[in-house]
């Protein structure tokens, strides 16, 4: 016996494959809800590559717009009617919070859920 230490030979490993060049870091579920914050990342998210390519993206970016559109309007409507309008809009606004909280944590799970309504307009433009 020597004191030498005894090496066995390790076979080549074969080279990690690398990530694709179109790949961004923000997973899937992390853009459909960012597209939710405001409207501005679901624009850009509908416009810049490799976003736009996906559908489940795109998805939660129509929705997220039409969402804001709805908002405003309803803002519009209920807002020209003194005392009962603002009432009622302090009511509607507490629900859009809710809903906007529930959209922005299911697509951060991974879930397409769709709103009454819009989400069937946001599927038919992001072509699911």
């Amino acid at each position: 016996m020597s004191d030498t230490p005894q090496y066995t030979p390790v076979p080549p490993q074969p080279p990690a494959s690398p990530q694709p060049s179109a790949q961004s870091g923000l997973s899937d579920n992390a853009a459909g809800a960012l597209a939710y914050v405001t409207i501005i990342p679901a624009i850009i998210f509908l416009i810049v590559e490799p976003y736009n390519k996906n559908s489940y993206i795109r998805f939660h970016s129509w929705q997220s717009i039409f969402l804001g559109i709805a908002f405003v309007a309803i803002h519009i409507v209920l807002g020209i009617i003194p005392l009962i309008g603002w009432l009622v809009l302090m009511l509607l606004d507490l629900g859009f919070l809710v809903l906007w909280i529930v959209v922005l944590l299911k697509a951060l799970k991974g879930e397409r859920f769709q709103l009454p309504v819009i989400g069937k307009y946001a599927a038919q433009q992001a072509g699911s």
